[in-house]
C-alpha cells in the first residue's frame, strides 16, 4: 500500500515550513493549536500525497489553507485547483481562506471553521477516496 500522509522525503520541507509560518498562518495555528475548536487535533504543514498543507484534522480529514498574495497569479490558481482535486480524491474537505480574511475577519473564519467542524463530527467521514466535497470561504469580507 502507499504511504499517502507524513511522506519521508518531504520531512524537512514540512519542518521548515512549521518554523516559518507565515503572518496569517501563525494567526490561525494559535486559535487551532491545543484542540481548541471543538476539541479537534489539528496539524500544521502536515503532508498528504506529495503535497504539504497548511493544517489538517486527521479525525475529520479536513485541510484548511490561508492563501497569500502569491496564490493569486494564474499559474498558482491552477496549481492549487490541480492539488486541491487530488486530495479530495481521497475524501479529504477543504477550507480555504485568504491571508485578508484572517487579518480583518478572523471571528468570521473561526465561525466557519467551527461551524464546519461541527458538522463534520456528527456525519463521520466516508472511507478513504469515496467523496470529494470542497468547501470554499474566499472574501468572506465583501
Amino acid at each position: 500500500m502507499t504511504k499517502i500522509f507524513t511522506k519521508t522525503k518531504i520531512k524537512e520541507r514540512r519542518r521548515e515550513l512549521r518554523h516559518n509560518l507565515t503572518r496569517a498562518e501563525a494567526i490561525l495555528w494559535n486559535h487551532l493549536k491545543q484542540k481548541q475548536i471543538c476539541g479537534q487535533r489539528f496539524l500544521k504543514q502536515y503532508s498528504i500525497e506529495s503535497f504539504i498543507v497548511d493544517f489538517y484534522c486527521p479525525k475529520l480529514r479536513l485541510v484548511i489553507e490561508v492563501d497569500g498574495e502569491t496564490h493569486l497569479t494564474d499559474k498558482e490558481l491552477e496549481y492549487d485547483k490541480i492539488r486541491q482535486d487530488k486530495i479530495e480524491k481521497l475524501n479529504i474537505i477543504f477550507l480555504r481562506f485568504t491571508n485578508g480574511d484572517v487579518y480583518n475577519g478572523l471571528d468570521l473564519v473561526l465561525e466557519k471553521i467551527e461551524l464546519k467542524v461541527n458538522e463534520m463530527m456528527k456525519t463521520p467521514p466516508a472511507p478513504l477516496s469515496l467523496r470529494g466535497d470542497c468547501v470554499s470561504f474566499k472574501n468572506l469580507n465583501k
